[in-house]
């Protein structure tokens, strides 16, 4: 018999959701940062076994909407819950259910749809501490299985496949056994590029950044292909810190991507960006449609 089906992937923004997924996959498909309003998309991801496929939905984290972005995003994570075969809803370590999370356990009480929770970062938990938080959780009960796991260190994470399978119904093979993603090549690339200025800018900064293929081109006489993307930020000042002095900031986030998009593309890769000023984009409708986020 062959089990199939989709998972969404849900929790507070920088819980490990993109983490998890890019340990079960194998590649790295969702950016990782520690800041919130990473996962902008609903990205699928596609994992292949012997007899059974999971396509695993990477949300963006639920959070109180700040600004028309905002709202999208919410949305996108809210549809989600009842359009899938299972959810899969991911807290930390922390021993107090937070606001964030007690916000969302609410609005998992209305959900048919059948819910795995997954207790991330639990290397930085004793057993004992593991145990309460287990027990804490299946007192709500709101979930058919409860896992602790750490996705970092990919402990626990084989034991979460081998009961999504379990609860899988019987179905088709959606994807290509060598897909592991829907999205195209120019959205991890820009992805890839975002990821570096979220990480290595100031708090402020990278929210109101987006990242734009221009083109990519593959040379013929060489095995090098050339990546143009534009990277817009909200204002004027930003584009400064952007850049940097003397062009390092840039540097140093065009260094780092390089290095991962050339093990996505498994060639030399000579990437150009230029940074672009698109005033307050995350406020304006138009330009959020524009952007991609709708």
């Amino acid at each position: 018999m062959y089990r199939s089906g989709f998972v969404t992937v849900i929790g507070r923004p920088n819980v490990g959701k993109s983490t998890l997924l890019n340990q079960v996959i194998g590649e790295k498909i969702s950016i990782i940062s520690d800041k919130p309003q990473t996962t902008r998309n609903k990205i699928q991801m596609v994992y292949t076994g012997d007899n059974h496929q999971i396509v695993f939905l990477d949300t963006p984290g639920i959070q109180m909407p700040k600004n028309i972005l905002g709202d999208y995003m919410l949305k996108i994570s809210r549809t989600t819950l009842e359009e899938v075969d299972i959810v899969t809803f991911m807290v930390d370590e922390s021993m107090d259910i937070g606001k964030l999370d007690s916000y969302i356990l609410k609005e998992l009480e209305h959900v048919s749809t059948p819910i795995v929770l997954l207790i991330n970062k639990t290397d930085k938990l004793t057993k004992e501490e593991i145990n309460q938080l287990i027990a804490k959780y299946e007192k709500m009960n709101l979930f058919k299985q409860i896992i602790p796991i750490s996705a970092l260190n990919n402990e626990g994470v084989e034991e979460y496949i081998k009961v999504l399978v379990e609860m899988m119904p019987e179905g088709p093979q959606y994807f290509p056994d060598d897909m592991i993603t829907d999205q195209p090549e120019r959205f991890i690339i820009s992805e890839i590029i975002r990821e570096k200025a979220l990480i290595n800018l100031e708090d402020e900064i990278p929210h109101g950044i987006y990242v734009d293929i221009d083109k990519i081109v593959e040379r013929t006489d060489k095995n090098i292909i050339d990546v143009f993307a534009n990277l817009y930020c909200e204002k004027e000042s930003h584009k400064g810190m952007v850049i940097g002095k003397g062009g390092q900031m840039l540097k140093k986030i065009g260094q780092q991507a390089r290095e991962d998009i050339e093990k996505l593309m498994g060639s030399r890769i000579n990437l150009q960006i230029w940074v672009k000023v698109e005033k307050n984009w995350r406020e304006k409708a138009n330009k959020v449609k524009y952007f991609g986020y709708k």
